[in-house]
């Protein structure tokens, strides 16, 4: 009910005597039942909403900061199967999130691959050794060949290791626009708030870049090396906020242990 009531108009004699007990029953009613009156439940009683939960030391959706896998998963908050494996991290939506895409599992754990197996091979090269003097021209030349196949490889490894970069990038700005949990070896590392959460502070996705520095600045957030805001968590020893800012928005959210590995 929203706390309107309607009451039956009468003439006469009658109806100064009921105006009259009506205005006794009404100022009673306002008293004793007013959204505000201690010990009142308010006029939505059972309806009344809870209040938002808030992304933060406590954790999200019942995950906590650490928790195991197994765990998490049992808590039936996030969707069964991950969204990358990228690294050796696993990370899974909350429920209701984006479905894994397959295409995209595929893309990272091929150039994965590729940049494992060049950098390895890369790393296994023998230093070019110089050629002596009065080395033949054969001698010269297997050399200069050596050394031309050795640049190339290098060159590859390079290439690949910047495509697996982006492939990460890729990965973790889908994973903090959606939320989603993120497990390495350790249990959850990394927890990334929906678009709807905010903090106790206040801070979500779409605050603005002076609210974010009113509400943690004092706490000391500073940017971090990957060019987002970071700040402590409190009560959380190695846990740190981390925000993305979209010019003066706020992107996301996300708690994250930086010390925690994937493998």
């Amino acid at each position: 009910m929203n706390g309107t009531r309607t009451y039956r108009r009468f003439s006469g004699r009658r109806a100064g005597v009921v105006l009259t007990a009506a205005a006794v029953l009404i100022g009673g009613v306002a008293c004793s039942s007013s959204p505000d009156a201690p010990g009142s439940s308010g006029a939505s009683g059972d309806d009344k909403a809870a209040a938002p939960e808030k992304f933060g030391p406590a954790g999200y959706r019942g995950l906590t900061l650490g928790m195991a896998k197994d765990a998490a998963l049992a808590g039936g908050k996030l969707a069964p199967a991950p969204t990358s494996n990228l690294d050796g991290c696993a990370d899974f939506s909350y429920v209701g999130g984006p479905a894994p895409d397959p295409a995209r599992m595929k893309a990272e754990a091929d150039a994965e691959a590729k940049a494992k197996d060049l950098n390895k091979k890369a790393d296994e090269l023998e230093a070019d050794p110089e050629p002596k003097p009065g080395a033949s021209a054969e001698e010269s030349a297997r050399s200069a060949e050596k050394s031309a196949k050795d640049t190339r490889l290098f060159a590859d490894a390079a290439l690949a290791s910047a495509e697996l970069a982006g492939k990460r990038e890729e990965r973790d700005k889908a994973f903090v626009a959606a939320g989603g949990a993120s497990f390495g070896k350790e249990g959850l590392r990394e927890l990334a708030a929906p678009s709807d959460a905010k903090t106790a502070e206040g801070i979500g996705a779409g605050s603005s870049l002076a609210e974010l520095k009113a509400a943690y600045d004092a706490k000391g957030m500073k940017a971090g090396d990957n060019g987002r805001f970071q700040v402590p968590v409190d009560g959380k020893p190695d846990w740190i906020y981390e925000f993305t800012v979209n010019g003066e928005k706020v992107g996301s959210v996300s708690m994250i242990n930086p010390k925690s590995k994937c493998s």
